[in-house]
């Protein structure tokens, strides 16, 4: 596997059983993801995104295929190995933050920390998504965007490797949406961390180095933007 790819998936499928029923969710699905890029995965709900973005965070495994980070197989991975993983060199941030409403901002960032080993400084990160001055105020006492940033730091804190985001903008109005993705750009610029964001909003490809297109369970098309625009240019 080539220095700069931090994943690899290969011929990846996931078949999830309802009943006697079986919905095959992620089709023969192959994908590099590389260090230090912002991939931004398009598609309309039910097109497999979510599902990938479980398997590459460690969330759910494939029912066939292969998966490795770096040169680790996890699709052999105990679940134990997969919760280290998980903490480890991942972060998360979703559509509707989850943050835990009777702990202050500060709080819910420390919670994080404490998950590894090396984390970030729990006050750094609360100024590089700029709400040092809001941590002891709780969720509640919070904009939306306020919240999803906490929960940016939260990931952040951590210092992972890829930062994994679930329609970051989708509660978001556009003004505050657009913000989100600054802090995530620089997130990628400032601390070298690969950025997946998964969307249907299809102006966002715009600002990816990178944009994977899904539809039906399977990746149809991926394009390399050579001039990637910077958020405050996209338009939607």
């Amino acid at each position: 596997m080539s220095e700069n790819v931090l994943m690899h998936l290969d011929k990846v499928s996931k078949v999830y059983t309802m009943g006697e029923v079986k919905v095959e969710a992620l089709k023969h699905t192959t994908l590099e993801v590389y260090q230090g890029e912002f991939l931004v995965i398009l598609g309309p709900s039910g097109s497999g995104k979510s599902t990938l973005l479980n398997i590459l965070g460690g969330m759910d495994q494939a029912s066939s295929g292969e998966v490795y980070y770096k040169n680790r197989n996890l699709t052999q991975a105990s679940e134990a190995s997969l919760t280290r993983f998980r903490r480890e060199e991942v972060g998360f941030v979703f559509q509707f933050y989850n943050l835990i409403p009777d702990l202050t901002a500060k709080e819910n960032v420390e919670i994080a920390a404490d998950l590894v080993d090396n984390p970030l400084l729990v006050n750094e990160c609360l100024k590089d998504v700029e709400l040092y001055d809001r941590m002891n105020h709780f969720p509640s006492q919070m904009s939306g965007g306020e919240q999803q940033r906490i929960s940016i730091a939260r990931a952040l804190v951590k210092n992972p490797r890829l930062l994994l985001c679930d329609e970051p903008t989708g509660a978001l109005d556009y003004s505050t949406g657009k913000t989100v993705l600054s802090l995530l750009k620089k997130i990628n610029v400032e601390k070298g961390c690969t950025v997946i964001v998964i969307t249907h909003n299809t102006a966002i490809g715009a600002m990816g180095d990178r944009v994977v297109r899904m539809r039906d369970g399977e990746i149809f098309e991926i394009t390399i933007n050579e001039s990637p625009l910077s958020p405050e240019r996209i338009e939607w």
